[in-house]
């Protein structure tokens, strides 16, 4: 009788039981998302401790323009010459990178005592780059991934990332609280973050290389995309134990071009791109210094943030109900559209409103950004082979990161006329 670590693919595909793992797959996903980007949310939600720092250098808006581009530049990249990259290596070395940059950045303010200063700004920036790089690593390699594997999947991650912001937010201020009255409080809190993260992106990784292709569920739907022809499954397979079959790969010659599957996707590329230039030109620069002081004082940023991650978060479940995801390709263009409302209610708010109804504002914007987010990733990879919906989830990641790159851009448009500028 032959080990299971070698059965080939046929045989995966034939299990009768290939839904075994399902639950602990979604599990994992989840931890992989909050992996993907709670180093980053924890660089913007420690955001006061850096202004404390650097109250000249406009650290959340100077940041995360810092990030984008080296996120925007490597997806590029990496979707181009997503057929020929093996995923497992890319996420490992995106997760890998992510835990390196998150532990230099606790070092980095250890051996500088905490003191701010031009030097200490300019190793920030570049830790902040690496970041950018890892995140195109893993977030289009995960979400290419995924895209050939179940829908919930693909919810389970997308609910992770925002988890990523409720889980800083909440412990921002849980540490703000019991910090304040400490000397260098303000200090600890990021500390004690920078730490939390570069366990998360340590268990990711131990995660993603040794137990989530060794799932039964997982198995089956890597070997499926074999056999329609992806290359891009075969270290994940051999590291589950399954013997890839070379005369399938000959299948990804069939397969759809990049160029075809944008054009035939362009409405969900460009939902993507639309939902995050509106909320990153908001989120987060305007929330710390275009909302002026109210009687939450040094708290406020901090509210709004958390406001708009727990809401982001919650949102992300809403779909998971049949009768409240938005499926229409026309509705969800509309809808999104439709969001560009917020430009001028934020404007008005931020000028004549109470901190009440920014609050509410700000909460409605993150329940906005994750609803539609996970509507168009879950909808559009269907009907497409292995191959090409991998193709296609690193082309709407492209998409996303664009949208933010942009956005954040224009959110400096904000600071016309502010004293601050």
């Amino acid at each position: 009788m032959r080990r299971k670590e070698d059965m080939t693919i046929t045989e995966v595909n034939g299990a009768p039981n290939r839904l075994e793992g399902r639950f602990s797959a979604m599990v994992v996903c989840w931890i992989l998302g909050l992996g993907t980007l709670v180093s980053w949310n924890s660089m913007l939600t420690i955001g006061d401790y850096y202004y404390e720092l650097f109250p000249k250098y406009h650290p959340s808006r100077v940041l995360t323009l810092v990030y984008e581009p080296f996120a925007l530049g490597t997806i590029g990249i990496l979707s181009y010459y997503e057929a020929r990259i093996d995923t497992r290596w890319r996420n490992i070395l995106g997760y890998t990178l992510f835990f390196l940059s998150t532990l230099l950045l606790l070092v980095l303010d250890l051996a500088t005592s905490g003191k701010g200063g031009i030097g200490t700004y300019i190793g920030i920036c570049v830790i902040v780059a690496a970041f950018g790089v890892a995140d195109a690593h893993v977030e289009g390699g995960m979400v290419g991934d995924l895209s050939f594997m179940s829908p919930e999947f693909i919810q389970s991650f997308l609910a992770g990332l925002a988890a990523s912001g409720a889980l800083t937010s909440a412990l921002r201020l849980v540490t703000k609280a019991a910090f304040e009255k400490s000397d260098n409080g303000l200090r600890k809190g990021a500390m004690l973050f920078l730490a939390i993260s570069t366990f998360f992106e340590f268990l990711c990784i131990f995660l993603y290389a040794i137990y989530f292709p060794k799932l039964p569920i997982v198995k089956y739907y890597r070997s499926k995309a074999a056999s329609e022809g992806s290359k891009t499954v075969s270290a994940d397979l051999k590291a589950a134990g399954i013997q890839t079959q070379t005369e399938d790969h000959s299948k990804s010659l069939e397969r759809l071009s990049n160029k075809q599957l944008f054009f035939q996707n362009i409405d969900y590329a460009l939902d993507l791109f639309l939902i995050y230039v509106l909320t990153l030109s908001i989120f987060p620069g305007f929330l710390y210094e275009n909302t002026g002081s109210h009687q939450l004082g040094s708290w406020y940023p901090l509210v709004l943030i958390a406001m708009y991650n727990v809401w982001d978060l919650i949102s992300r479940y809403i779909p998971l109900v049949k009768c409240l995801k938005l499926e229409s390709r026309k509705g969800l263009m509309f809808a999104i559209l439709s969001r560009f409302l917020f430009i001028p209610a934020f404007y008005f708010t931020a000028k004549y409103g109470d901190q009440g109804w920014m609050i509410m504002l700000v909460s409605i914007l993150g329940l906005t950004n994750g609803y539609l987010t996970v509507c168009v990733l879950t909808v559009a990879p269907k009907g497409y082979k292995g191959p090409e919906q991998n193709a296609l989830g690193n082309l709407l990641v492209l998409c996303l990161l664009g949208g933010i790159f942009a956005g954040v851009a224009l959110g400096w448009l904000w600071l016309i006329g502010n004293d601050k500028f």
